[in-house]
């Protein structure tokens, strides 16, 4: 079986039928007698609703059912809750004013769901949401993070002084403050990190089903974590027992960590569907999703960095606001305080200190998007390492060399929050520059100026913390079972919407169970199919998840092992197992694994007493996280006539510790660095800051990267296995992000750096980066 075992660079099975236009999306599913519903928008930041009102919309045809947060009192439907709690400056629980389905009495964004229509089409529910009527009183609003807490701008809450929800501290302040006194050398930067939105290719989607006989919802939306979103919508919105929610999660166009958390309307058509004793379904379009979607990242930095004379790091503190939105959502404090210990990178710095504040702006609410933390982090220390070295007169590669964890040092507490079980570090750096030919670049640059164009190079030695033990457990699990005919069912705790699950986890149940790849069937995304799971998210499926499997394939076994020494008239401990097939040791006959599941379904053919069939399941929490890391380098060249920034050239050198299928972790290192670098180039949600107005609010006006931004991918590998894992898995999801980020800013900046531009903050858009080059020659 080796030949889709692990390490073998196995197709993706799944693609087939989602290349074809086989795949089973939530907008597919055809639902006999389903309503539609459309949502009604506030067109306002910040506003007092005066009156609703929807008589014109109910007697518009076809409308079954319009609904307001009037209706949500009414029924008793509670609202959306945060699920990472922080504490304010005072220590009490931090500012989290309530957050409806329907707005209730005042809006906080444009884009926030006001009411609901519910109609036998489509269009006919969108035409009816529009002749709602709606008064509002607006007030002025504040969209802009580094502003939100400045004395005389807007509340977004009235109970919320300065717009502050919490301050999250990380590390010895003390200490930290102590190395900065005592250093030669302070360098510091402030760091810009833009909004963006995550633009799944299938929009949001749902649909809901009630059974009034047996009083039970069933949803039906491609989410992340199935099991975590029916428990949070059962506790926060529903308050019934998680038994009387079924969430069916199909194929899905992408998540990236925004459909990890619930939306209103995931409520609103499972309470529409109670109401109205139809199943009612919503899709979003663009325009919506890109309003209405959570957004991410939005923080600005101050970013420190303590050197001694020789240039050893001393300490490293940041100081940050991250934006939060109108509203808290249900991951939004995870992404700015719950992956700081990247922060540290892979350097011995003694000393790293962190703050952040949560604050609320007129603006969509923030969630985890690819990476969750993890690039930013990693930007901030790679951005200031690169100023320092400049600023030093050092190399920026001998100063990540300097400053570098050896593996001799390994395991090594960095004191601040990770612990790095196993790396070469120094030999990723070492490679990727080899790999970039940077001995070259030199000639390269003069080509470009030549040519009169400028050209850059930035590097990022990064690493990020994945399936590890997070503020809530992090278990997983999986089961497995002989189907009567032979065939092995495995039934998944995450979710796959693009990852290529049912290909690894037949890998890894194939090598474990010497079975045929091809008799192997993978399940997930049903909560009621699945008895326990908590999804997909962090780069924590094949570490996390393809531990649970293993464990349970190795319980398979051990209880296959007793009905094989039955079968072959043996004791159980004479009996060897490899390649799919039970052996008596020292003799002939042997029995395969299928031949011993058929039996088990055959009383006559078991052991007396035991139990009929083969099935069995596996709970995993691990005994630590795994730490991804690698280096990128990127190679940049700008038109100084027109801003224009072509990526001329980009190589990782990635350690996942084991690539369980090669070609799969280099199209997850391709799509994450497209992400990283798509922010870094030219995504960022714009919002008008005087009116609060949404003004990327189409493609038209957010720029999303194409394949001919990118130039050819130069993927290698360098793995560690991990210590912290059975399989010796790391996670790759998210590593292309979390070095995209600084590698393509750190060669933007070195591109500009000989126009005496020390900074320059995302996205480096044509018009932004030709607006600082004719400063910079002005200033000149």
């Amino acid at each position: 079986m080796r030949e889709y075992g692990i390490g073998q660079s196995v197709p993706r099975v799944e693609d087939q039928r989602l290349l074809t236009g086989r795949g089973n999306y939530t907008d597919d599913r055809a639902v006999p007698g389903a309503a539609h519903m459309a949502v009604l928008r506030s067109p306002h930041a910040a506003a007092t609703i005066t009156e609703i009102d929807t008589s014109a919309a109910r007697a518009m045809p076809g409308v079954i059912e319009v609904l307001t947060a009037g209706d949500l009192n009414a029924d008793g439907i509670g609202g959306l809750a945060c699920g990472v709690k922080r504490k304010q400056r005072d220590g009490s629980p931090m500012a989290e004013p309530p957050y409806p389905l329907l707005a209730d009495g005042e809006v906080h964004l444009v884009g926030q769901a006001v009411a609901a229509v519910v109609a036998e089409t489509r269009a006919q529910a969108m035409d009816a949401a529009e002749a709602i009527e709606v008064g509002y009183e607006a007030s002025a609003p504040v969209t802009e993070t580094a502003r939100a807490r400045d004395a005389g701008v807007a509340q977004v809450w009235a109970e919320v002084p300065n717009n502050e929800s919490f301050l999250f501290e990380l590390g010895n302040r003390a200490a930290t403050d102590a190395a900065f006194a005592g250093a030669a050398h302070v360098v510091s930067v402030d760091l810009d990190v833009s909004r963006v939105a995550t633009n799944t290719m299938e929009p949001r989607a749902a649909i809901g089903f009630f059974d009034p006989l047996e009083e039970r919802y069933t949803l039906y939306a491609g989410v992340q974590s199935p099991h975590r979103l029916r428990n949070d919508l059962c506790a926060n919105v529903f308050r019934i027992p998680e038994g009387k929610l079924r969430v069916i999660s199909p194929d899905m166009g992408g998540g990236f960590g925004m459909r990890g958390s619930p939306f209103a309307e995931h409520a609103l058509v499972l309470w529409a569907a109670r109401r109205t004793g139809r199943p009612v379904r919503w899709t979003a379009v663009r325009s919506e999703a890109l309003a209405s979607d959570y957004h991410a990242r939005d923080n600005v930095t101050r970013a420190e960095l303590a050197l001694d004379g020789d240039g050893t790091f001393l300490g490293f503190r940041v100081s940050t606001d991250a934006a939060l939105g109108g509203f808290l959502s249900n991951t939004g404090p995870h992404s700015p305080t719950n992956n700081l210990g990247g922060l540290s990178g892979v350097y011995r710095t003694p000393h790293v200190f962190a703050e952040v504040r949560g604050v609320y702006t007129h603006t969509s609410p923030t969630a985890t998007y690819r990476g969750a933390g993890r690039p930013e982090a990693s930007y901030a220390i790679e951005r200031t390492i690169d100023v320092a070295a400049h600023e030093l007169g050092i190399d920026p590669v001998e100063l990540r060399r300097r400053n570098m964890i050896a593996p001799a040092d390994l395991p090594w507490d960095t004191g601040f929050v990770f612990t790095y079980d196993s790396g070469e570090f120094e030999r990723c750096l070492d490679k990727a520059v080899a790999a970039a030919d940077r001995d070259g670049f030199a000639a390269r640059r003069a080509a470009s100026s030549d040519s009169g164009r400028l050209r850059g190079m930035g590097i990022a030695s990064v690493i990020e913390i994945a399936g590890g033990p997070l503020p809530i457990p992090n278990e997983e699990s999986a089961s497995v079972r002989f189907d009567t005919d032979g065939g092995v069912s495995v039934l998944m705790g995450t979710h796959s919407h693009g990852q290529g699950h049912e290909t690894a986890f037949r890998q890894i149940a194939s090598e474990a169970l010497g079975v045929p790849f091809d008799s192997i069937r993978v399940h997930y995304g049903d909560t009621d199919l699945v008895h326990h799971g908590k999804g997909t998210f962090g780069s924590r499926s094949n570490s996390v998840c393809g531990a649970a499997l293993l464990r349970a394939s190795e319980k398979f076994v051990d209880r296959a092992r007793h009905i094989a020494a039955h079968l072959l008239e043996a004791a159980a401990a004479d009996i060897a197992f490899a390649d799919g097939v039970f052996s008596v040791t020292g003799t002939d006959r042997e029995i395969t694994l299928v031949e011993v599941a058929k039996a088990s379904y055959q009383p006559a053919r078991m052991p007396a007493g035991e139990e009929l069939g083969l099935a069995e399941s596996a709970i995993v929490l691990p005994p630590g996280p795994t730490y991804p890391n690698g280096c990128h380098v990127a190679e940049v060249e700008i038109d100084p006539e027109t801003g224009v920034v072509t990526l001329a050239a980009y190589t990782v050198v990635d350690d996942v510790g084991v690539a369980l299928n090669p070609m799969m972790v280099k199209g997850q290192v391709h799509g994450g660095v497209v992400q990283g670098a798509g922010q870094a180039l030219m995504e960022r949600i714009v919002y008008d800051p005087d009116s609060g107005q949404l003004l990327t609010g189409s493609f038209m006006d957010y720029a999303m990267p194409r394949a001919d931004d990118f130039p050819f991918f130069d993927v290698h590998e360098h793995n560690v296995p991990s210590k912290n894992n059975p399989l010796g898995l790391k996670g790759a999801g998210e590593a292309g992000t979390v070095g995209a980020l600084p590698a393509v800013m750190n060669a933007i900046c070195d591109a500009l750096r000989p126009l005496g531009i020390r900074h320059f903050d995302m996205p480096a858009t044509p018009e932004r980066v030709w607006a600082a080059i004719r400063s910079a020659r002005n200033s000149a």
